[in-house]
């Protein structure tokens, strides 16, 4: 994996290999070779404590087709890589919490998130649990508890939804261990107040895998603070759903560039909240 270019001062510092020397393009002094774990996790880290205090901050990874396919089959791994995957589980061994739909727990058949070796004295010097949660933002919880996500986690799994929701979902919930955090007035979720009741619970480092529905939600809502966007070098044609769904907005949202990876003709991009 290399540095196509550093974006940024701070994006120089942060490659392995130090800044670029002065006789190429920019990123040059980086080896075009595997990154470790420790240099991707200090490439994505978020970002640091405001006046000793640590504030939520959101992210999402998503990965796309060059012609704008967030899935293939409903399914994002046919479009994925296996560099794709290690920043996939570099991102959630950063993240106190992995914030999903209910549709994509369902099409995705999710996990809870395992606890990895690698990450786990980080882990505890940051305070965190050995693995992040799993908070599942669903208006009907209507969810399967025979999963994984709800027999056997590390960590309690989370559902967020409404104050409207049916009472004896909630139980039903409820007695299937998970967590039911109540983030909106209605049936649905609001994303802002979602965040809040995440931080609440000392979830401040916030990582949203999808579905397009709830990323859209979250852009629209103005909450997301970063995005991880894989640029998957495959054309698939079709109706697949682009990364976020949901009305237009009337005035586009602004990111800039932080930093752009590549291996494989794979492209790994982060993007922040202009």
């Amino acid at each position: 994996m290399r540095r196509l270019f550093p974006v940024t001062e701070e994006t120089v510092a942060e490659a392995p290999g130090g800044a670029a020397d002065g006789g190429g393009s920019p990123g040059a002094g980086v080896a075009d070779r595997e990154w470790s774990l420790e240099e991707l996790a200090a490439a994505y880290a978020y970002p640091g404590p405001t006046d000793g205090r640590r504030e939520a901050w959101l992210r999402a990874n998503m990965v796309s087709t060059l012609d704008g396919a967030a899935q293939h089959d409903g399914r994002s791994q046919p479009i994925s890589s296996a560099s794709d995957m290690r920043i996939f589980g570099t991102l959630r061994a950063l993240a106190d919490v992995v914030l999903v739909g209910a549709e994509t727990v369902r099409q995705e058949g999710y996990r809870p998130a395992r606890a990895r070796a690698e990450f786990a004295a980080a882990r505890a010097a940051a305070g965190q649990a050995e693995a992040a949660a799993i908070a599942i933002v669903s208006a009907s919880l209507e969810l399967d508890y025979s999963l994984p996500l709800f027999t056997s986690p590390l960590v309690p799994t989370l559902i967020l939804t409404g104050a409207a929701a049916a009472p004896d979902r909630v139980a039903a919930a409820e007695k299937a261990g998970a967590r039911v955090v109540v983030a909106g007035d209605g049936m649905g979720v609001d994303p802002a107040r979602a965040v809040r009741a995440l931080a609440g619970l000392g979830h401040t480092r916030l990582l949203a895998e999808g579905g397009p529905r709830l990323l859209g939600q979250l852009v629209a809502a103005g909450v997301l603070d970063e995005l991880c966007l894989t640029v998957s070098p495959m054309l698939t044609v079709g109706d697949a759903q682009r990364i976020s769904g949901g009305p237009a907005m009337p005035v586009p949202r602004r990111f800039e560039l932080v930093s752009l990876l590549e291996d494989a003709g794979f492209l790994f991009s982060r993007y922040r909240r202009s």
